[in-house]
């Protein structure tokens, strides 16, 4: 496996671009989000990667060795199979979690210290890899509305009524964790925005007069609303992208962005002067 392949980077790529790029990988691939059956190893792929990539020795024996250099046995590695202390690769333990049975992260360290830094969440896991003790879970729905922009809940936790702040940005089947609970995020669906990560999508319908000649509609954003202006000779599915004016990233000064996509309203029923005109415009055309 090539790392930087993997994470979609050149081997001249910064700090900054492994980290965008892992962020966008295992946004793509993390299992909670993506039910196909390679998600689990494209995920397990992409946080290998990024361990490796993101730590300046790893990425060092990873450029002279390559892959065999985090192999037991080769360059880096003890030969007896404990580990070395002044191996900067070795002492890592395997782990399994919710929604990763069974799955081999190959030796490296719980892929959720890597989205802690992304989304400001606590591991569920201590930094050795070891399981703590169980913890209780509770389940909260939230709007579409609240989950964007943050909200303020209350409810009974351990017998006690709480308050706790839900930060803006969380995510349908996100997990929180709070100081003595976890707190499982559902998220409603909207009526007409589609929420893919942070980034918002909207359909918006236009007449065919308007695609042909162009104008200005108004687009709702989760800020609000705003004016776009249409250019002549809009076809259907053309896509604009409206930066920062998606959801949030939890615990970010980042956002998303929103994709207005046109779809043309073709009417059902149409005058005689209207075709005739039709007709003429195709003429023309």
């Amino acid at each position: 496996m090539d790392y930087y392949e993997t994470l979609g980077v050149s081997k001249g790529a910064s700090d900054a671009e492994i980290k965008t790029a892992y962020r966008r990988q295992a946004l793509k691939w993390h299992p909670d989000r993506n039910k196909t059956t390679e998600a689990s190893g494209k995920f397990k792929d992409v946080t290998k990667a990024y361990e490796v990539l993101s730590d300046s020795k790893k990425r060092e024996m990873y450029d002279q060795y390559g892959e065999s250099a985090f192999n037991r046995g080769g360059p880096g590695h003890s030969s007896a199979g404990q580990s070395d202390q002044s191996n900067p690769f070795g002492g890592f333990g395997g782990f399994s979690t919710q929604g990763f049975e069974n799955v081999d992260f190959g030796g490296f360290s719980d892929p959720f210290e890597i989205f802690e830094q992304f989304f400001g969440f606590q591991s569920p896991f201590s930094r050795g890899g070891r399981r703590q003790q169980r913890r209780d879970v509770y389940e909260i729905t939230l709007t579409f509305e609240e989950a964007v922009n943050g909200v303020k809940k209350t409810m009974i936790v351990k017998g006690e009524e709480k308050s706790f702040q839900i930060p803006a940005g969380v995510d349908d089947n996100m997990t929180i964790r709070f100081s003595d609970f976890d707190l499982q995020v559902k998220v409603k669906s909207h009526p007409y925005f589609t929420r893919k990560g942070q980034d918002i999508y909207f359909e918006k319908e236009i007449s065919y007069s308007l695609a042909v000649l162009g104008g200005v509609v108004e687009v709702p954003t989760v800020n609000g609303t705003i004016k776009l202006k249409i250019r002549s000779g809009t076809q259907s599915g053309t896509t604009v992208k409206l930066h920062d004016q998606g959801v949030p990233y939890p615990q970010s000064n980042r956002k998303g962005d929103q994709y207005v996509v046109y779809k043309i309203n073709t009417p059902s029923r149409v005058s005689s002067r209207a075709k005739e005109l039709l007709r003429e415009l195709e003429e023309e055309i």
